[in-house]
């Protein structure tokens, strides 16, 4: 039996590209000779729809498209994911399943039991858990096929009585086949080979995995499908960030031609990079757009973004605007120009002294004789977000925030200011996490400034500002955001880590007192495994533990 994997890009809802791309991948398939044909959980709507679920006219379209690929399926057959009614009165409306199509008819129809509820996830919401498991028996085999989680999470959950293949494995099975979305974090690969290959040793089973690629907003897949054989051994890895398509010839339980590899993963930081890549390219495709804009300041963070932007969108489709205020400083404008040039973008340089002064003028009968605050810097920050909206407005450009994880976490940056933007292209990346990807972009040549990148980091909202006033050094402050967002660590536990205990307790503080900042911020490209946003749901108002 010949199998094909089709590691694919999905949009949620394009109907009808969703098909079409299944459709020329299983004559692909075809015309390689594969007798079955595998594609990405729910891969027919795009993951994850979300409540597109629950309009009955979406779970008509995915019907609808099953039975346009089904007619395709001669002299083939294929695996496809898709939400399906629940015939029953009792539970959810639906199913996450996948149907097994043969000579044209669904032959099989596998339904996922465990639903995965956490962090990014929130399927409970909509599915209805199988509690019925059978293999599906092709060309003389039995093919234990199971959805992404089933395979997954292999461990006693209290939610749930069965674990599917623990029922499967009593038909006697040839091998798995489980269809996958599973989002890209910069430590998800190894992760999900050790657990697969794990699985496979247990039940003594091949198993051939397929996952989609793509961003879907902030949610990214990398792909990665991969080959195990019964011991557990890796096979085959396909490409991460990319479309393919793969022929693999399964034989009395192995899998022909194929010797046991060894990971050898990417840098962290060179898989953040192609993710963010991808995760702007796609959400302007997919959205239709094909320009974006920022604000350069000069500092690190926006070089950064705007070299992102020109790989992803080519350098012709990126305008960097400069809006320098009184208090911006002649190295910070030279760094800005000298990025695009090296870039070879577009840019327009918009000074604010005169917005800013305006402003303040307008305000003094209120603010009276009041010393300069946050107040007046926070009026800089929004005269620059209303320049780049404008220049949005008027030329159709997407503006892209270029706020970083460390900022994010702690409030520091200004509401319908520096927040602003569609997408936020940093917001899951630290600022320590900044300086190592700007390096990574300059491994061939500089691209960013070096002054952008060993100057110290500042706002420039007022005379000599540095983050530093405000912030401990980013090399503490990241260290304690790590152990506090994404291993969920008390501050009690961080402070016997070696931490200062009032530095401790005042981070934490500023990360819980500025949810209500995050709650209005842009989705956010995901890269790691607790991102901002609906993976970390928090209360804006609420006694925070810490």
């Amino acid at each position: 039996m010949k199998i094909a994997l089709a590691q694919l890009n999905y949009i949620i809802g394009d109907f009808n590209l969703n098909t079409q791309k299944i459709i020329s991948a299983v004559h692909d398939a075809k015309a390689k000779n594969a007798d079955l044909v595998v594609f990405a959980e729910l891969c027919v709507c795009g993951y994850p729809p979300r409540d597109f679920l629950e309009f009955s006219e979406f779970i008509e379209s995915c019907e609808s498209a099953a039975q346009q690929i089904a007619k395709e399926c001669e002299g083939i057959a294929c695996i496809i994911g898709l939400p399906t009614k629940n015939p029953k009165v009792q539970g959810k409306d639906l199913f996450n399943s996948a149907y097994f199509i043969e000579n044209g008819s669904v032959k099989a129809v596998v339904n996922k039991a465990l639903l995965p509820n956490y962090d990014v996830f929130d399927e409970y919401r909509y599915f209805e858990p199988a509690v019925e498991f059978k293999c599906v028996d092709f060309m003389g085999y039995k093919i234990a096929l199971t959805v992404c989680e089933d395979l997954w999470n292999i461990n006693d959950n209290p939610m749930y009585v069965t674990c599917p293949m623990d029922v499967l494995t009593q038909e006697k099975p040839d091998l798995m086949i489980n269809i996958a979305a599973s989002p890209f974090a910069y430590n998800h690969d190894e992760e999900r080979i050790l657990i697969l290959g794990d699985n496979c040793r247990k039940y003594q089973l091949p198993l051939f995995y397929v996952n989609q690629i793509g961003a879907q907003t902030e949610i990214i897949f990398d792909g990665g499908s991969l080959v195990f054989d019964k011991d557990g051994s890796l096979l085959d890895e396909m490409p991460y960030f990319t479309e393919e398509l793969k022929v693999y010839e399964f034989d009395q339980g192995k899998v022909r031609g194929l010797m046991p590899i060894i990971h050898d993963p990417q840098s962290d930081i060179a898989q953040i990079h192609d993710a963010l890549i991808l995760g702007i390219k796609d959400y302007f495709q997919k959205s239709g757009f094909t320009k974006a804009v920022l604000g350069l300041s000069g500092g690190i963070d926006s070089a950064l973004v705007c070299a992102l932007a020109a790989e992803a969108l080519g350098p012709e489709n990126v305008m960097a605007v400069l809006m320098p205020s009184e208090y911006s400083s002649d190295h910070s404008i030279q760094d800005a120009l000298d990025l695009v040039k090296n870039l070879g973008c577009k840019h327009e340089a918009i000074p604010i002294k005169e917005a800013t002064i305006a402003f303040q003028s307008m305000m003094k009968p209120v603010f009276k004789d009041l010393p300069f605050s946050v107040a007046e810097e926070n009026i800089q920050a929004r005269s620059r977000a209303i320049v780049v909206m404008a220049m949005s407005n008027k030329f159709g450009y997407i503006l892209l925030n270029t706020s970083n994880k460390s900022e994010c976490a702690v409030g520091y940056g200004t509401l319908y200011g520096d927040m602003a933007g569609a997408i936020g292209v940093l917001g899951d990346v630290y600022k320590t996490q900044v300086y190592k990807l700007s390096n990574y972009i300059n491994r061939e040549r500089d691209i960013i400034p070096q002054n952008s990148i060993v100057k110290p980091p500042s706002a420039e909202l007022r005379p000599g500002q540095k983050d530093s006033d405000s912030l401990p050094e980013y090399d503490v402050l990241d260290a304690i955001l790590f152990q506090y967002i994404e291993l969920k660590q008390s501050s009690v536990s961080i402070i016997k880590m070696g931490f200062d205990e009032a530095l401790v307790k005042k981070v934490l503080k500023m990360v819980n007192v500025a949810e209500f900042k995050r709650n209005q911020a842009p989705p956010i490209l995901r890269v790691s495994p607790k991102a901002f946003g609906m993976g970390r749901r928090m209360p804006i108002v609420g006694k925070y533990l810490s």
